[in-house]
């Protein structure tokens, strides 16, 4: 992906995979075979595998450079992390997203904000990397900006199922002393702000970016699927509040629909970007060329 203008805000994808995920029947436990076989034509080879009809996924963050600093928007799955639940993502010891950022000519020491749109694993994961046996801040020089709710529910998923993104991915940052705790609706400055957009995640946030009267949004996991536009009530099977996550994915399609603003996906299919079109009683989304 190249740099991408919004004013003078500067945005560009950095990539670490894309592949297959889950069955779609197994992701969205709504889905049908009679609810999707209108939309096969322009899924199917892009966000699903006819042959299997796997959902296809890319897992990337968004780099967004303006006048103040350069923000990185989610850090996907990272190295080594304890992934036990989706053996792709276990122990991983890749190079792939390494490279992409320095494709752009940044480093981790340029980072000077990291934001996580809601604090999964393949959103929160080269926040820190494994240094002699023990989780260390990836991004020497970044404020990390953690919703305040986000990190309590990530520090209760790891108190009640053991889930440990907080102690490899959150608590070594907090621990540092890079870590800003913030409410939902934070302002980073004058181009960037938190949208809350709970539902997935407690503390879910959008990230808005704005100059000279053009914007953009980095919806996270909000919504997973172009095919979520069609039936925004079809909830990814661990969304934490389905009635919400819906709730606010509808919302978020009607105040975004048929407007300038460009909406910047995590896991739609390349480019990921692009802006959302009314369709009949639902939507759909209009991929940037």
């Amino acid at each position: 992906m190249s740099w991408m203008t919004i004013g003078d805000v500067g945005i560009a994808r950095v990539l670490e995979s894309n592949g297959p995920f889950m069955s779609i029947y197994d992701f969205f436990p709504d889905a049908t075979a009679e609810a999707l076989a209108p939309h096969r034509h322009w899924l199917d080879g892009s966000a699903l595998d006819p042959a299997n009809d796997m959902m296809l996924m890319p897992i990337q963050s968004y780099v967004v450079r303006t006048p103040r600093s350069t923000v990185l928007i989610d850090s996907c799955v990272g190295n080594h992390k304890s992934v036990g639940w989706f053996p792709a993502w276990d122990k991983m010891d890749g190079h792939t997203w390494q490279a992409n950022l320095a494709a752009l000519d940044l480093r981790p020491e340029d980072i000077d904000v990291v934001l996580c749109t809601h604090l999964h694993v393949d959103h929160s994961g080269w926040n820190t990397r494994r240094v002699d046996g023990r989780w260390v801040p990836n991004f020497p020089n970044a404020r990390y900006v953690f919703s305040r709710r986000e990190c309590a529910n990530a520090e209760r998923m790891w108190q009640k199922y053991q889930d440990p993104v907080w102690v490899e991915n959150v608590e070594p940052v907090i621990s540092a002393g890079q870590a800003v705790l913030v409410d939902d609706d934070h302002e980073i400055d004058e181009y960037v702000h938190l949208e809350p957009t709970p539902g997935h995640t407690p503390g879910h946030c959008a990230v808005h970016v704005a100059h000279r009267g053009q914007d953009a949004v980095v919806t996270g996991d909000l919504i997973h699927s172009p095919i979520q536009c069609h039936y925004p009530h079809w909830n990814f099977k661990f969304d934490f509040d389905k009635a919400q996550a819906a709730a606010t994915r509808q919302a978020f399609l009607e105040r975004y629909t048929d407007c300038a603003t460009r909406v910047l996906t995590a896991h739609f299919p390349l480019p990921s970007t692009g802006h959302v079109r009314r369709d009949g009683a639902a939507f759909h989304f209009h991929y940037d060329a």
